[in-house]
């Protein structure tokens, strides 16, 4: 595959076994397979790689048609989310839970901000960036009292989701759930505070004997 080509279409299942070479093979909920590049991190090891706003409008409408499903029966009625490729399915998954808005949390400070509404920010594909996370004051009143739902396009380190957390914790909200389309690895599961609904998971990855990729084990 050109790197143009992924996030772009979904494969017949079931997904081939390892060794993978350059791409993993995501198992859909459907058991179709979405194919993913393998970026190396600087340790050896190997990670699935999603970026939500590259992929077709396909992938993007049925990866937001699975996580609504998902995140229905929690039955939330704001839906929060998290820059920047967050925010795209966060919106769809609203329209698709019958909402007629979401929250979007942002990272550009506005001059009407309170800076006590803010906190750091930090992601693994970002890494050294120094961010804030914000939520527009005006938004306050369709938030605090409300079930709401906290949403990522991908959860691995968990340093996104616990600074959307955080900056709600700070207003008095504690989503009743979190949700991502990709669910990268386990470092994500020290996040306690709320179930965090997924549609596929891809785990760590650790170089092949011979070559190529396999699960870390």
């Amino acid at each position: 595959m050109h790197p143009h080509e992924f996030w772009q279409t979904f494969s017949p299942g079931p997904p081939p076994p390892a060794p993978w070479n350059d791409r993993y093979p995501a198992r859909m909920p459907d058991g179709r397979v979405l194919w993913l590049p393998i970026r190396t991190l600087t340790d050896g090891k190997g990670i699935a790689s999603l970026i939500l706003n590259q992929a077709s409008f396909e992938v993007e409408e049925t990866l937001a048609h699975q996580l609504a499903e998902g995140l229905r029966r929690h039955a939330p009625e704001v839906i929060v989310g998290l820059p920047t490729l967050g925010l795209g399915l966060a919106r769809a998954v609203a329209a698709r839970l019958g909402h007629a808005r979401m929250v979007p949390l942002g990272t550009s400070r506005k001059f009407w901000y309170d800076e006590a509404l803010s906190v750091p920010m930090s992601s693994i594909t970002s890494p050294g960036a120094d961010k804030r996370l914000y939520v527009d004051p005006r938004m306050l009143p369709l938030i605090q009292g409300r079930r709401v739902a906290l949403i990522d396009d991908v959860a691995s380190s968990g340093a996104s989701m616990r600074a959307g957390l955080s900056l709600l914790n700070a207003i008095d909200c504690a989503p009743v759930a979190m949700g991502v389309a990709m669910r990268q690895t386990d470092r994500w599961r020290t996040l306690t505070q709320a179930p965090l609904e997924g549609v596929f998971d891809t785990p760590l990855l650790t170089p092949a004997p011979g070559g190529g990729w396999r699960e870390n084990t």
